[in-house]
């Protein structure tokens, strides 16, 4: 039986959406997930949730919400904010991150490549990991100039926006790669986004003859970034090397000469 999951624009207000789960409704523990949607009810806003706001957001009764809440407080993945107007992520959750980061190989391997490659661009350097319609930032090293939620591991992004995003669609056959598109939400995120489908499918193909993808201003106003796929056996992208520098800084064309080598020489040691 299949069983459709709350909507991922609905929990989140991003561009993008989940995919179907095939679940086995017998196996699925209900009460668990809401546990989850209540946690997730704070990627909307950094500020404190009211009990009310985070049943909203959750889509389950202020009843359910209270028992979620209480529960979480005990177990510390919640906190009363400092105002005691609501609550916040507690820091328990930085613990769960840190098991997963440690425990991923591909993170582990990554992590000096990235600090390398930091060293010799002088740029911020990112690496992401793919997530079908989301990538996800599993390591951010920034530059001199960044906005603070650049700076942060553990970001969502959609894969049609940026340029990891597209680098790894260009390693996927066209109707694996539409087929993501079509699933994706395409709703700008600058003024700049393409957000036409025609016009991404032909960014991925230049990705896919060029070997990297490179975006300008369509996910913050101002940036330019590179990227190179990451790819596992039958060349299936598993994340992406991204370069990001300052339109103030660079032309188009210089930085594109400059970082795309190091950004594919990166990707590849990493690759296989």
């Amino acid at each position: 039986m299949t069983l459709q999951q709350p909507a991922f624009e609905r929990r989140y207000q991003a561009p993008e959406r989940e995919p179907i789960i095939e679940v086995d409704e017998r196996l699925f523990l209900k009460s668990a997930a809401r546990s989850f949607y209540v946690l997730e009810a704070f990627a909307r806003s950094p500020r404190p949730l009211s009990l009310a706001e985070v049943a909203k957001s959750a889509k389950i009764s202020k009843s359910a919400a209270q028992r979620v809440v209480q529960t979480l407080l005990v177990l510390g993945y919640l906190e009363r904010s400092a105002t005691g107007t609501g609550v916040v992520p507690g820091r328990r959750i930085l613990d769960r991150s840190f098991d997963y980061l440690r425990s991923n190989p591909l993170i582990e391997r990554a992590s000096p490549i990235v600090t390398e490659l930091r060293k010799i661009t002088g740029e911020r350097v990112d690496f992401s990991l793919f997530d079908d319609v989301t990538i996800l930032y599993a390591l951010r090293l920034q530059s001199k100039r960044e906005t603070f939620y650049a700076t942060l591991a553990g970001r969502r992004m959609p894969t049609f926006a940026t340029a990891g995003g597209r680098a790894m669609l260009a390693c996927l056959d066209e109707r694996h790669a539409d087929e993501i598109l079509r699933r994706s939400r395409l709703v700008p995120l600058t003024p700049r986004t393409l957000v036409d489908p025609e016009q991404i499918r032909a960014r991925v193909a230049e990705a896919r003859r060029d070997g990297y993808a490179c975006v300008q201003e369509e996910s913050l106003m101002g940036e330019i970034v590179v990227a190179a796929a990451v790819v596992k056996e039958r060349s299936m992208p598993v994340g992406a090397i991204h370069v990001a520098g300052s339109l103030a800084d660079w032309s188009p064309d210089d930085f594109r000469k400059r970082f795309a080598p190091l950004a594919i020489e990166a990707a590849r040691a990493l690759s296989g």
